[in-house]
């Protein structure tokens, strides 16, 4: 992987996203960002760093735990990103949360100068998160703890989205997605580590954790409807696959995920339970 390339390419496209991302009536990020928040239970007082931290999932639910008397620093390499969640802080008066714009793989911190390390479906996506993890094991003072969410990966479901999107979307579309993201590199870049629970839990404490939990629950991904779906899907990871599908494709794929998740959503709004992995583990001593 080239990743100078691959990091232009996520900050390219999540600063095109910014403004709209996570803004159009779709429930998911909020959701997980605060159970994962609820997971690792930072007190007041403390000191979090949320890498990875798009418009503020979970970062504002963090600075409410921590309070006046803490500190939240979020980071993300999109400056957009940055500048939105800048914004809402100001909105919300939270003197306490600061933002930066910082590559996630080479955090420029003081080692041993938080006490809580977030990630919601943010850190897994660095080009060596496993090696990252070792990075952040130091920035943790003794005791320290760190959560972050991944995607439930299996051989026999499409990546990144719910199960059903298995079925609606064409394996031959993925041809158009760049090497990197098309689906045999990223199992081999994803379920290599993260499928495997016993691989997961040995890649952390290769990092430096000790007391990993992982853990398995379905967040409802919650839409008006189909259409809404598809247009906040331009927003997030699927975006790429918009990006360089053909016009026709495009607008084919588009006309078939609306017809089917519309009759999968009947009279009401559609619901999508979609399996997220919990991980949360200590510094070690």
């Amino acid at each position: 992987m080239d990743r100078t390339a691959y990091k232009s390419a996520v900050t390219e496209a999540f600063n095109s996203a910014a403004a709209s991302y996570d803004e159009l009536g779709v429930e998911f990020f909020t959701p997980m960002g605060r159970r994962l928040v609820e997971r690792v239970a930072p007190a007041a007082g403390e000191r979090v760093l949320d890498v990875g931290c798009g418009k503020g999932a979970a970062l504002f639910v963090a600075a409410e735990r921590v309070g006046p008397s803490g500190h939240a620093l979020g980071i993300d390499i999109a400056p957009a990103m940055v500048e939105e969640a800048r914004r809402r802080a100001v909105a919300l008066g939270t003197g306490h949360v600061e933002v930066r714009v910082m590559d996630g793989e080479n955090p420029d911190l003081p080692e041993a100068s938080f006490d809580v390390v977030t990630g919601s479906y943010s850190v897994i996506f660095l080009p060596d998160a496993p090696a990252a993890l070792a990075q952040y094991a130091r920035l943790l003072r003794p005791g320290g703890r760190i959560a972050f969410t991944s995607p439930v990966f299996t051989d026999d479901t499409f990546p990144f989205l719910p199960p059903v999107f298995t079925d609606l979307i064409p394996e031959r579309l993925l041809r158009n997605l760049p090497t990197e993201w098309q689906p045999e590199s990223l199992k081999r870049r994803f379920n290599s580590w993260l499928g495997d629970t016993e691989e997961l839990n040995r890649t952390m404490v290769r990092a430096g954790f000790e007391d990993v939990e992982i853990t398995d629950e379905h967040v409802g991904l919650v839409a008006p409807d189909g259409t809404t779906w598809v247009d906040w899907s331009h927003t997030q990871g699927m975006r790429l696959l918009w990006q360089h599908l053909p016009a026709y494709e495009s607008a084919q794929l588009r006309k078939r995920l609306t017809g089917e998740l519309d009759r999968l959503r009947g009279d009401g709004p559609l619901r999508l339970p979609t399996p997220v992995r919990y991980v949360v583990a200590s510094a070690a001593s």
